[in-house]
């Protein structure tokens, strides 16, 4: 048990070591957690530059013509190869060049148009997507953008821009989301000039593929206050490498032209001026890149719920059922509506994420994660409901639909293409920690040195507990007093001034719940996971709603009139607002408990009584399996069954 908790500190140590600790910008998350709805950071809703749209529109032409003639994604889908000419016709108009700076030989796209491109990429392939954003959402031109020196960077970009391909080593067999554990170690020689190597990466897309990767390794720890603090340091390392070897290439449910792989660094010799940053700094650098990096997946998620709603609308109104089109039933209406609500709130998050991102004086860090958080769990149900008012040919093939002569509508490869959604670049249940932990940062940053003082706080307790009396005496009282925002002015949509303010009252709610809870649970809070999900689901919830509000007084003030958003937003918001008191209801009343007592048991082997009657065996050709399956005895089975009645 005490390696167990010593095991705990260390990866919670490492973790806390590589956040961010300050908040030099602004962040309408950030804020909206402490009671704060900053509606001036959304509102007016961003609009892209003309000439920046111009670039943008111009390269998405030039890449609808490369995979239009190049590239069929079901062929990619069947075979499970990715042609290469798709590849090098994609590096001709520097589609792997895009966020590389002009001064290397990239694009030096806007985020807002990089974002623009992936939904577009996505509307049609999610395995290209998968391609272009690893190599640069998290493979090296974005560490080195934002940590690399100055010769690092004319080494590696000019070629990355070319495109040559980069991938993203830091998943290890045994290693997830607990860095802690890492055991590729980075060995520095006598002379200091090269490190040594060694490690085996997992699921490091495209690693079987890519020239050069950024590989996160673990270097020699360093004491503090008597305790070893594991390092983890990053390096570029070049492919052709001796030493480097890919083991496997992974194959999956869905993403069937990615590569993938299992991959071996054997005593690989890497040049020392190919750190990137310091020693130590790795886990900093991969959640900084990953910030930024996470914006491509929700605006991939995006473009393929757009895509799929002009399908919908076809569909919908073709299939007549009882004498009427499907979409007149409400059954049916109400899956159609959500979805176009879901995207339209999916697109409206995305580039007001984008815009934070491209102002360079936005802190966007908790709003890079809701935006992944919320377009991939979003982009799954959307697509599920598709499925489901497609319904047999939801679930049948493209493929087979054609050769039937129907319409080809790729509901089921979109489908297991983008489930992965949910645990790229962080799990779901990753992004809840990650912006719980945010979340409650200026609680902890005052309270935890007094519950749980580390090192020369026990001296200073007093000094802790009045500056923290000092900030509670100014902050508690705001949190319970109405929102000084006046949202009744006149160029705000009635609907919306309703909407408005429920958000900034929330808001405020929030700040008090969550500070209530943690008086309540104290030092103990960092268990109660599912409390803190509640609270960050609340927290995206409001988030998107101020996304989707400014968007729609955006529209409603251009007077476009072939878009009707108020409908979508009051949909939306309706939705939002249901799903908000659902979740503070759970905050206080829930069976969390049961939850835990139910996975004991499972995990001590005290449920094996459900599992009867089932066929244990491996299919014959994995019977050389190394493990075997748990298997259950006459003895215990009898003895499972007799607990149960």
């Amino acid at each position: 048990m005490a390696t167990d908790e010593n095991a705990k500190d260390q990866a919670m140590e490492l973790a806390e070591a590589a956040r961010e600790t300050e908040w030099k910008f602004p962040s309408f998350t950030a804020e909206m957690f402490k009671g704060n709805f900053r509606w001036d950071l959304l509102h007016p809703y961003p609009e892209q530059d003309a000439e920046d749209k111009r670039v943008g529109d111009e390269l998405i032409e030039k890449i609808g013509v490369v995979l239009e003639e190049h590239l069929d994604p079901i062929a990619v889908d069947e075979t499970g190869e990715y042609p290469e000419v798709v590849l090098q016709e994609l590096a001709k108009v520097g589609v792997f060049g895009m966020k590389i700076d002009k001064k290397y030989g990239g694009l030096g796209l806007s985020q807002w148009n990089y974002g623009r491109v992936l939904s577009f990429i996505g509307s049609y392939c999610q395995s290209t997507v998968t391609w272009v954003s690893a190599h640069q959402s998290i493979g090296v031109p974005q560490p080195l953008k934002l940590f690399g020196t100055e010769a690092q960077k004319e080494k590696f970009l000019p070629r990355l821009a070319k495109g040559e391909i980069s991938a993203f080593a830091l998943t290890e067999p045994d290693v997830g989301s607990d860095p802690a554990k890492m055991s590729t170690t980075a060995t520095l020689s006598e002379d200091g000039s090269f490190y040594l190597i060694n490690g085996t990466k997992l699921w490091c897309t495209n690693g079987t593929a890519a020239s050069m990767m950024v590989v996160m390794a673990k270097t020699p720890p360093k004491i503090k206050n008597g305790k070893e603090i594991p390092q983890i340091s990053t390096f570029v390392v070049e492919s052709d490498s001796p030493g480097f070897t890919v083991e496997h290439r992974c194959q999956f449910m869905g993403l069937k032209g990615i590569a993938n792989g299992l991959l071996t660094f054997n005593n690989v010799k890497v040049p020392a001026e190919n750190m990137i940053g310091k020693p130590g700094e790795g886990l900093k650098i991969a959640l900084t890149t990953l910030n930024a990096g996470r914006l491509g997946i929700p605006a991939s998620a995006a473009g393929s719920c757009k895509k799929f709603l002009l399908d919908c609308e076809e569909w919908v109104n073709k299939r007549v059922q009882w004498g009427v089109p499907i979409g007149k039933h409400q059954s049916i209406s109400r899956k159609i509506a959500n979805m176009a609500a879901d995207t339209y709130a999916m697109e409206s998050l995305v580039y007001t994420a984008c815009s934070f991102a491209d102002r360079k004086n936005a802190d966007i860090r908790l709003e890079a994660a809701a935006a992944k958080y919320f377009c991939t769990e979003t982009c799954w149900r959307v697509l599920d409901d598709f499925l489901q008012v497609r319904g047999g040919r939801g679930f049948e093939s493209d493929t087979s639909l054609y050769q039937r002569g129907e319409k080809p509508v790729p509901v089921n490869r979109i489908l297991r293409d983008m489930r992965v959604g949910r645990i790229f670049e962080g799990s779901t249940e990753v992004m809840h920690l990650i912006m719980a932990r945010e979340a409650m940062d200026t609680h902890f940053r005052l309270v935890m040195p007094i519950l749980m003082p580390k090192g020369d706080q026990k001296a200073k307790k007093w000094s802790y507990i009045l500056q923290a009396a000092k900030f509670y005496v100014g902050w508690y009282p705001k949190v319970w007093m109405p929102t000084s925002m006046d949202f009744n002015v006149n160029h705000l949509n009635t609907d919306n001034r309703d909407h408005l303010a429920y958000a900034a009252k929330t808001c405020k709610r929030l700040a008090r719940s969550l500070f209530h809870t943690m008086g309540k649970y104290k030092e103990k809070l960092e268990y109660e996971q599912l409390i803190l999900a509640n609270f960050v689901d609340i927290g995206v919830d409001l988030f998107v709603m101020g996304c989707v509000l400014a968007n729609t007084e955006h529209l409603l003030a251009h007077n476009k009139s072939d878009q009707s958003p108020q409908e979508l937003a009051d949909l939306f918001c309706a939705n939002a607002r249901k799903r908000i008191e659902e979740n503070f209801r759970a905050v206080k009343k829930n069976h969390n408990s049961t939850f835990n007592k139910v996975a004991d048991s499972l995990m001590e082997g005290k449920l094996r009584w459900i599992s009867k009657d089932i066929h244990t065996e491996l299919p014959r050709a994995y019977r050389d399996y190394a493990d075997n399956l748990p298997t259950v005895t006459a003895a215990e089975d009898a003895a499972a069954t007799a607990t149960a009645e």
